[in-house]
């Protein structure tokens, strides 16, 4: 009994043990992660000369709103953030249309080619976007969308709809298609039973799908610094705005970017029991 009894006592502890080893490498993930975001907000709050400091505080010594301020006369702000949320939004509509049909093809019919278009996709998305950049420039200005937000939202594209078909597929694969034919057994053309039971099921793959597909459109600097003019820049660009000949403002461009952040930030509160189920919906297959 007593070496049954100490047997136990060492298991427990050795789950103790590793319970504790995963936390610690937990916290230092979501340390690690989280610092740049404490630093910009941190930075974005404290006095402009207190960001250029060389012995920098991890606290706070003051807050103020200055930054803020300075940010929004330096340039326009409201224009580059609403062109970037049009050309966001746009993109993700067009790409989840496009995609889930695209997605829906490969996942529910065979067809000759099928795993040459699989292969594909996960091509298009191994190349890196700065090797496009000369084509696609050269592309838009022969098509007269050189500096024009049309121009921009194709080449978003380009790298959007991959992303959602390989990502939508992975979902619909996971839906089994007894349920399909249940319903179309029951009377449902194959459209009426896409609608009324995958449809429901894939809604929270759509939205996990659609908020990445919206944080990569919203995020992109290259494209959108080579392919328009500073009349019609986008967010990211203008956060250029605070480096210059006399040197960069920290303060300011801390707050500019904790500004921009707050759409993300916003999106992720309203969809994030959506996000959470769409994550984990292809973690268990049937």
């Amino acid at each position: 009994m007593s070496t049954l009894a100490g047997a136990g006592r060492r298991k427990t502890t050795v789950r103790r043990t590793s319970r504790l080893g995963w936390n610690i490498l937990g916290l230092l993930v979501f340390v690690t992660a989280g610092f740049p975001l404490y630093w910009m907000l941190n930075t974005a709050f404290k006095p402009a000369k207190d960001a250029i400091d060389a012995d920098p505080s991890l606290l706070p010594t003051g807050i103020t709103l200055d930054n803020f301020t300075r940010a929004l006369d330096i340039a326009d702000f409201w224009g580059p953030v609403g062109r970037s949320m049009a050309v966001s939004l746009v993109v993700v509509v067009i790409g989840m249309v496009v995609g889930l049909l695209a997605a829906l093809a490969i996942s529910r019919f065979a067809f000759r080619g099928r795993k040459i278009v699989i292969v594909g996709i996960l091509a298009v998305q191994m190349v890196p976007l700065v090797a496009m950049i000369i084509p696609v420039f050269l592309l838009l200005n022969d098509l007269g969308q050189y500096d024009r937000l049309t121009g921009l939202i194709i080449t978003y594209l380009t790298f959007i709809l991959p992303f959602t078909v390989w990502t939508l597929r992975g979902f619909i694969v996971n839906i089994p298609k007894e349920l399909e034919e249940a319903a179309m057994v029951d009377g449902c053309s194959r459209t009426g039973a896409f609608l009324r039971v995958v449809f429901p099921l894939l809604a929270p793959g759509m939205v996990a799908t659609s908020v990445y597909a919206f944080i990569q459109a919203w995020n992109e600097y290259l494209y959108a610094l080579m392919l328009l003019s500073q009349k019609n820049q986008t967010a990211t660009v203008w956060l250029g705005n605070f480096t210059t000949k006399h040197g960069t403002e920290y303060a300011p461009m801390m707050a500019g970017a904790t500004m921009m952040a707050v759409p993300i930030v916003a999106l992720f509160l309203l969809v994030q029991r959506k996000m959470a189920a769409g994550l984990t919906a292809g973690a268990v297959k049937g």
